[in-house]
């Protein structure tokens, strides 16, 4: 059994067909997913979507790339939320150095903004740093004692192993599966097994052999058997351990499933 460890199922791409997306998942294997907030007023929507099925888990959080949503009272009104609706992390929150046109000091309050909310609250952050491994990682230090996920990773061999040292893990979703991807390919070969997740960030981000098309949870098997290949192992292996890693980190129970 799999747990895709980063799915925006409340996204409007699934508004059509999302209970028959959660079946397609099932049947596959993927028994959990965690479905990461972007910014206030989708939090809603987002708590609707997961109480439909026991085997979705919300997070709330305010995302980079959502600047234009965001208002200084939402980091407040986020901790408001987390502690009456009490998920299972804070996110999707981050840095976005790829975009250019992102006012890059907003984006650092915000993202310390969730880190001191996430360390006083005790829950897992979901994190995300396109081009922003590096300064994710300091962020991370200065506020300190907080753990978590760095969700599509894209960093070195390194800033892995910094991760691991700070306790965050590392997620792994649809580019692993792309023949160029040469230096992921190295990073899922050798940092231990238990920092690993595994997702699929649907809609975006599918497999190599869904290119251009919308990403759904169901993909997540070709993820863990991209792993499992490099690696040498079996993907049931992967996937057992993949799950461990995730139930571990959100707290979600998933033995006797």
């Amino acid at each position: 059994m799999l747990f895709d460890s980063h799915c925006h199922l409340d996204a409007p791409e699934f508004d059509r067909d999302r209970d028959a997306v959660v079946a397609r998942a099932r049947a596959a294997g993927v028994r959990w997913q965690l479905v990461p907030g972007t910014h206030r007023e989708e939090w809603p929507a987002l708590r609707e979507t997961c109480a439909a099925d026991a085997g979705l888990h919300a997070a709330y959080g305010l995302h980079p790339t959502f600047l234009a949503h965001h208002r200084a009272e939402d980091l407040d009104a986020l901790a408001d939320w987390v502690a009456r609706e009490r998920p299972v992390a804070i996110g999707e929150c981050g840095l976005d150095h790829y975009l250019e046109d992102l006012d890059r000091d907003a984006q650092q309050r915000y993202f310390e903004g969730q880190l001191e909310l996430a360390r006083e609250s005790g829950l897992p952050l979901i994190v995300h740093a396109r081009r922003a491994v590096e300064a994710v990682i300091q962020a991370i230090r200065r506020v300190g004692r907080v753990r978590g996920v760095v969700h599509s990773y894209a960093g070195s061999e390194e800033q892995a192993r910094q991760l691991q040292r700070l306790d965050f893990l590392i997620g792994i979703g649809g580019p692993v599966t792309y023949a160029r991807a040469r230096r992921m390919h190295r990073v899922v070969a050798t940092v231990p097994l238990e920092q690993l997740l595994l997702e699929t960030d649907a809609p975006d981000q599918p497999d190599c052999a869904h290119r251009g098309e919308r990403n759904e949870p169901a993909r997540l098997v070709a993820v863990c058997e991209a792993v499992a290949r490099l690696r040498g192992a079996a993907p049931e292996a992967i996937a057992a351990a993949t799950t461990r890693n995730a139930a571990r980190l959100f707290g979600v129970a998933t033995e006797g499933a």
